[in-house]
């Protein structure tokens, strides 16, 4: 993922090779919905042009096109324009010119009411179908497209296609596939690239080299010490995937329960006999929107005898603050939202441990309509949260809150509302692209 890092030692071995075009993936929905709702990226700015700055020279050296899918990590326009910013920038301290295209997949809720009055938009297991109601909830919706207005956009002359949301494999295969490449070996081998080196040994040591021919392709590592096996490359498929075979792109659907993974020696690894069958052209959406605010209280419990009877603690905290929450303040069940995270105590392991744990830090997390609510909420839970006892009639024991006040606002709470596909009639209907020439002398 851009910002993420290569090491300059891997990349210049690259660089090397002499490629074809370089490519990587912008984005990702792995951190949530916020960046999403808001339209931001997860990535520092900073890290983000470290990244470009060594792909635009080395594509400026190589004369070869530069993809980047998913710009500031969620896809949205506003993260084309970032990205397409960083970009000037980076053109103008290095005294480099390039035909930028600017590829958009944002799309608007009432754009897409046609489609869904006309039956054109399906849900995805397990969501249900969607409604006018939860396509107006969304803040911002992106359709992850496939790889031809990427290639549109090359054919049309672009050094540098800086898109929206697209699949992690859109651009990767853009190339091979405009050149006529099997389109099995094609999307086999981006998806086995779509990460960089989590199809290797060492998934640290930086990205992967993809060579594809008629007849398959051959994946390795571009740093000299890293590896990539059958193993490595054949589980590939497994990630991000519940099938260990069939991989949906738009338009199409990667089968590869036939292929074939050979060592051609302790770096490189072939794989044959990949296919593809044409499908119905879906494209996927993605939207997130507001759901209220949050404010957080973290606690840190070190009581031997509490922690002993720790779930029946947290079922008498929680019935005692929901009981005062009611009577003292006035609030609805349906009018807020309590949670309890109890880290070292099952929270992110439901599996239980064999006995008590020596300590255990306490999230506590507040759902209201608005950061006010929700942080008045969590204060009226403060002293329960550093004092509450096992039994009423027992010493108040003491918790440790981390830091002053205790109270964290989290600010707006996003959430996914959409896990459907869009019927579309050509691959770049959610599609807009924008050409412009970067690093142009100005003359006065």
């Amino acid at each position: 993922m851009l910002g993420a890092g290569c090491s300059d030692e891997a990349f210049q071995r690259g660089v090397s090779l002499q490629p074809d075009c370089l490519a990587i993936d912008g984005g990702s929905t792995d951190s949530g919905p916020h960046y999403l709702g808001t339209g931001t990226s997860k990535m520092t700015r900073q890290a983000t042009k470290h990244d470009l700055r060594q792909m635009m020279l080395a594509r400026d050296r190589l004369g070869v096109p530069l993809l980047v899918g998913s710009c500031g990590t969620c896809g949205t326009d506003s993260g084309v324009d970032w990205m397409a910013d960083i970009a000037r920038e980076i053109a103008r301290e290095e005294g480099l010119t390039a035909r930028l295209a600017l590829v958009y997949s944002e799309v608007t809720a009432e754009q897409l009411m046609p489609l869904l009055d006309a039956g054109k938009i399906d849900a995805l297991d397990p969501a249900l179908p969607l409604t006018r109601e939860r396509l107006l909830e969304c803040d911002h919706i992106v359709g992850l497209l496939g790889y031809e207005p990427l290639a549109a956009a090359i054919a049309e002359g672009a050094d540098i296609i800086l898109s929206g949301r697209t699949t992690d494999t859109a651009v990767l295969a853009a190339v091979p596939l405009m050149q006529g490449f099997p389109a099995g070996a094609a999307w086999h081998a981006a998806k086995t690239a779509e990460c960089g080196g989590l199809c290797t040994v060492h998934t640290r040591l930086g990205g992967v080299m993809m060579t594809i021919d008629a007849d398959g392709f051959d994946i390795e590592p571009l740093h000299a010490a890293n590896q990539c096996t059958p193993y490595t490359v054949s589980a590939h498929l497994l990630y991000e995937n519940s099938d260990p075979f069939r991989l949906r792109e738009p338009g199409v659907l990667l089968d590869a329960s036939d292929a074939e993974y050979r060592a051609l020696d302790d770096r490189i690894v072939r794989v044959t006999r990949s296919r593809a069958e044409v499908m119905p052209y879906t494209i996927k959406l993605e939207g997130s929107g507001s759901a209220g605010y949050r404010t957080m209280i973290f606690s840190a419990i070190a009581d031997p005898k509490l922690l002993a009877r720790f779930d029946e603690w947290l079922g008498n905290l929680e019935a005692y603050l929901r009981a005062g929450i009611s009577r003292v303040m006035g609030i609805a069940e349906d009018g807020y939202a309590l949670e309890f995270r109890p880290y070292g105590k099952n929270a992110i392991n439901p599996v239980p441990a064999a006995g008590p744990p020596h300590e255990v830090g306490l999230m506590t997390l507040v759902w209201a309509p608005t950061q006010q609510l929700a942080t008045e909420i969590a204060k009226y839970c403060n002293p329960m949260l550093l004092h509450f006892p096992l039994n009423m009639d027992d010493p108040l024991p003491s918790f440790a809150f981390p830091f002053s006040p205790a109270e964290v606002e989290l600010g707006c709470h996003y959430e996914f509302k959409l896990n459907h596909v869009v019927h579309v009639e050509r691959p770049d209907q959610l599609a807009r692209t924008r050409f412009e020439t970067i690093g142009e002398a100005v003359h006065g």
